[in-house]
């Protein structure tokens, strides 16, 4: 385990109770370590830090499998150690490049040696940097074993620059309240998480149906990857359901009446693109059962007619 205060690399470890039993006669000669650190080292501006403990090599093609390399892939491993990680996915595929993030400037001088010696240099890097300095906007793969806490304290910001679809691969634990995607319990646990597009909480958009415009007032509530949402078209308020938020891709249905044409079941499917969502849209007519498919496009608006009043006086 390396840190973000002295040494960032590749394995953190606090909660050791929280550890798969399997791992901790592995992990209690770290507990004496740790003892001593809170003895022998001064006060810093930086209160959470790692120490280095090597990644087991299975677990690092278990954590690469389970995130799905492919080619193009950026891998950034925060607190890279020594850096075998990014080595590995690199050697793995050759259509890989990938930046390790270290604190320990040794371990950067080790890493950097090790990729002259699997003659990967060409495709990766290794910085003496801090993993809260990182300039994530590359990255489609983001790997760390952090402390809990260390972890926990860089989500927002890999939520805030990752790119929506980025994929970012944990081993023994978790990142809290944000569920992960993906998990491999066969030993150490794996976990995989893709980092979701950002959704604003209010939309419009007009869809023309049959020649009649009718205009939608959204209202969306996100939490990582889940969504909820609400609706208004005239007077009339409905739920989103089976809403999914997978990268930038989002769908969800609604059932609704439109004046003059009736119960319309809507299929929404399309792309959020920072301040607008785009793609289709497929209504079904339960008056007559035809189908028609129209184009989709939402802006995010300051205020909403969702929230405007009602009245008593509709049908």
């Amino acid at each position: 385990m390396g840190a973000v205060a002295f040494s960032e690399p590749q394995e953190r470890m606090p909660a050791i109770l929280s550890a798969p039993a399997a791992h901790l006669t592995r992990l209690s000669s770290l507990v004496v370590a740790c003892c001593a650190l809170t003895v022998l080292l001064p006060a810093y501006a930086q209160e959470r830090f790692s120490l280095f403990v090597p990644s087991d090599e299975d677990d690092v093609k278990r954590m690469l499998k389970l995130v799905g390399l492919r080619d193009g892939d950026v891998v950034y491993d925060l607190g890279s150690g020594d850096g075998r990680i990014v080595l590995q996915a690199a050697r793995q595929n050759r259509k890989v490049t990938g930046r390790g993030i270290e604190i320990d400037e040794k371990l950067v001088a080790e890493s950097r040696q090790a990729a002259k010696k699997f003659g990967v240099s060409d495709r990766v890097q290794f910085l003496h940097q801090n993993a809260f300095d990182a300039d994530l906007k590359d990255a489609t793969v983001i790997a760390m074993w952090l402390w809990p806490e260390v972890m926990r304290m860089l989500r927002p910001k890999i939520l805030k620059e990752a790119r929506p679809g980025a994929r970012v691969v944990t081993r023994v634990w978790d990142l809290g309240t944000w569920k992960p995607d993906l998990t491999d319990t066969e030993g150490s646990h794996v976990y995989v998480w893709v980092v979701p597009a950002q959704v604003a909480p209010l939309w419009n958009w007009t869809l023309t149906v049959q020649g009649v415009p009718y205009t939608y007032a959204a209202v969306f509530e996100q939490h990582f990857q889940m969504v909820e949402g609400v609706v208004r078209v005239g007077h009339r308020r409905g739920v989103f359901e089976s809403m999914k938020l997978n990268g930038d891709e989002i769908s969800f249905t609604l059932a609704m009446t439109l004046d003059g044409l009736g119960l319309a079941r809507h299929q929404f499917s399309g792309r959020v693109k920072g301040d607008v969502m785009e793609g289709k849209v497929t209504l079904s007519f339960e008056r007559d059962g035809s189908v028609v498919e129209v184009p989709w496009r939402a802006e995010p608006v300051s205020t909403s007619d969702y929230f405007a009043p009602t009245g008593l006086n509709f049908k």
